[in-house]
């Protein structure tokens, strides 16, 4: 009998120090700061894009190519002030034709339903017979007039003289991706 009472008793001082534990964990971590970032060594504020009350978000970075070896231009396509090193906004520069793309009203903001709209109208690009299923046929041919298209469109900058220009007004170095 005094087994299963000191059983007992030491089941619930467990329990009890298991449960002062957790709350007093709880209540560090709901009053403890955020981390601060700026302590990593060589790390700056990091500086992103913001928008203002009017709903129209900041201007997007301009894409510029240069050439280079391979690695350089994939280096490169990324450091756009050439400063060695990589920032939040230089690897999103990348995607800026892309953004404009699916960014119909121009207000450098993507909202969902300009998302919703690109998406739904590639849907309905590679639905050829409208039945709302995407069969592998369907998509297979969707995939061969993409790559005809981009065939199309190098074949179209390798004839040009200057190497830059592309068949309806599309510019060459454009990624469809």
């Amino acid at each position: 009998m005094n087994r299963l009472v000191l059983g007992a008793v030491g089941a619930l001082l467990l329990m009890a120090a298991g449960f002062f534990w957790w709350q007093g964990r709880a209540a560090l971590e709901k009053g403890a700061p955020p981390p601060d970032l700026s302590a990593a060594p060589g790390a700056g504020p990091i500086e992103l894009p913001s928008a203002d009350p009017h709903g129209k978000g900041a201007a997007l970075p301009q894409a510029v190519k240069k050439k280079g070896s391979k690695e350089e231009t994939r280096f490169n396509r990324f450091d756009r002030n050439r400063d060695g090193a990589i920032n939040r906004n230089e690897m999103l520069s990348t995607r800026v034709k892309a953004f404009q793309k699916l960014d119909g009203n121009h207000d450098n903001l993507l909202s969902f339903e300009e998302w919703a709209v690109k998406t739904a109208n590639r849907f309905k690009e590679v639905d050829r017979n409208g039945d709302g299923i995407i069969a592998r046929d369907e998509l297979n041919a969707y995939y061969a007039v993409q790559d005809a298209k981009k065939a199309e469109r190098a074949k179209a900058k390798a004839d040009c003289a200057c190497g830059k220009a592309a068949p309806k007004g599309k510019p060459a170095e454009e990624d469809d991706d």
